[in-house]
C-alpha cells in the first residue's frame, strides 16, 4: 500500500459514473473476494460482515461506502461524509477518501514531500491548520491518480494517528500501526495488519 499526500485543492467530490472504474485484475493469492468489493467495480454494502484484510486484492479496489464518516481535530468537525470510497488492499486496513466539498479544505495546507504508489500514482501531502496548532502530514491525496483509480481525484484521506477522532457510522476508528500506512480499522475489519514491527515485507 503506498502512502498518499495531497496537491492543489481537488474539484468538488460528486459522484463518478461506473465507467470511471474499470474492473482491476490480479489477484496472487488466489481467494475469492466477495462480490460486493471486487477489484475496482464500485458498490454501496448495506450489510456488514467481517471482512479479512487477507481477502482483499492487489491492485488494490475500491468501493463506495454510504456510511457517515467524521473527522475532528482540536475540536474543529474536519470532514464529514456520506460519500466516502474505501481503497482495499491485501494486508491493509481500508483508507477512506473523503470528497473536496465534504472537508474543510480552508484548513489545509500543502505540504513538502511526495509518495509514489504503483497502483495509483503519486500522491501529495497536506498539513492541517488548526488556530492554535498545525499537525504535519495529517492529510494525503492523489491530484492526478493513474487508471483506474481517477475517483481518488479531488478527494482526502486522513491519518486516524494525526488526528484526535475519526469514525465511520458512529464507531470510533483505531489507527494502523506504524507511521506509513493510514489504515482505519473498525470491528468488520480482520487482521494481522501489515505495519507494525517486522511486517516490512508481507
Amino acid at each position: 500500500m503506498c502512502n498518499p499526500r495531497p496537491a492543489a485543492m481537488g474539484s468538488r467530490g460528486n459522484s463518478w459514473p461506473a465507467s470511471r472504474l474499470r474492473r482491476l485484475r490480479g489477484h496472487p493469492r488466489g481467494r475469492r473476494l466477495p462480490a460486493r468489493c471486487r477489484g475496482g467495480h464500485m458498490s454501496s454494502p448495506r450489510s456488514r460482515p467481517s471482512e479479512s484484510v487477507w481477502d482483499y486484492p492487489r491492485p488494490p479496489a475500491i468501493q463506495e461506502d454510504d456510511r457517515r464518516v467524521t473527522v475532528e481535530c482540536s475540536g474543529e468537525r474536519v470532514a464529514d461524509t456520506v460519500r466516502a470510497v474505501r481503497v482495499l488492499e491485501t494486508s491493509h486496513p481500508p483508507v477512506f477518501y473523503i470528497p473536496a466539498a465534504d472537508v474543510r479544505t480552508d484548513l489545509l495546507q500543502a505540504a513538502s514531500g511526495r509518495t509514489l504508489c504503483e497502483w495509483k500514482g503519486t500522491a501529495v501531502y497536506w498539513d492541517l491548520c488548526l488556530a492554535n496548532e498545525v499537525r504535519a502530514q495529517a492529510v494525503w491525496s492523489y491530484p492526478h491518480p493513474r487508471v483506474p483509480y481517477g475517483v481518488l481525484a479531488g478527494r482526502f484521506a486522513f491519518y486516524p494517528s494525526r488526528v484526535d477522532s475519526c469514525t465511520v457510522a458512529g464507531e470510533a476508528v483505531r489507527a494502523q500501526e506504524g507511521d506509513f500506512y493510514g489504515g482505519w480499522i473498525t470491528r468488520e475489519v480482520q487482521g494481522p495488519f501489515k505495519g507494525g514491527p517486522g511486517t516490512r515485507f508481507w
